[in-house]
């Protein structure tokens, strides 16, 4: 069950054109995915949860979106949520949910808020791959945590066929600047048939 936006999705465009099609999908987006069986949200907090030591400490959700990693993230314990996104029209879904603690507009290719270390986990869910953020995205988000900071990120099958997205995690975990703890192949969009997988990565 798809229509014109979830089609559209996974094409390439560049960031002004990704904004322009997130906000004018913000309205409809959340009954989309859902009725296509939207289940990597849900996946990613749980694994995060297995491994987060503090349920209270700040965490990051990059690409947020209208709420709903958010939601899953509050749904598996964690607490203090903040928030960035592309689209304004999507955070201004997500601002009505009361889910996070802040929430922000940002630019594409842009520092993200606070020092590296503010947050004990920093979460890209669904927001890396082909049609959305590129996976230099990655990089930045490990730059900006502290050692023994998370991060949790899904690549779905998409963005799988490109070889250089598990190549960047790789440019991490080979040398020992990270670790990976997590790492699961399974539903993401299960109405068009489609996967991804889940780590949780470490940095060391």
């Amino acid at each position: 069950m798809t229509n014109g936006f979830l089609t559209k999705a996974y094409a390439a465009r560049d960031t002004s054109d990704t904004r322009a099609l997130y906000d004018d999908w913000s309205a409809s987006y959340e009954a989309e995915v859902s009725q296509n069986g939207y289940a990597t949200p849900g996946r990613c907090a749980e694994a995060l949860a297995r491994f987060a030591s503090d349920m209270t400490a700040p965490i990051l959700d990059f690409g947020c979106g209208t709420g709903l990693s958010g939601l899953a993230l509050k749904l598996a314990g964690f607490r203090v949520i903040d928030g960035v996104d592309i689209s304004p029209e999507m955070l201004a879904q997500a601002k009505a949910k009361n889910l996070y603690r802040s929430l922000s507009v940002i630019e594409p290719g842009a520092a993200l808020p606070g020092r590296p270390g503010t947050y004990s986990a920093i979460c890209a869910i669904g927001v890396i791959g082909a049609g959305a953020a590129p996976i230099s995205v990655f990089h930045t988000l490990m730059t900006q945590l502290a050692a023994g900071g998370l991060c949790v990120l899904s690549l779905n099958d998409h963005a799988l066929a490109d070889p250089k997205n598990e190549t960047a995690l790789s440019e991490w975990l080979d040398c020992g600047a990270a670790r990976l703890l997590f790492k699961n192949h399974g539903p993401h969009l299960p109405g068009i048939d489609l996967k991804a997988n889940v780590y949780i990565i470490e940095k060391t």
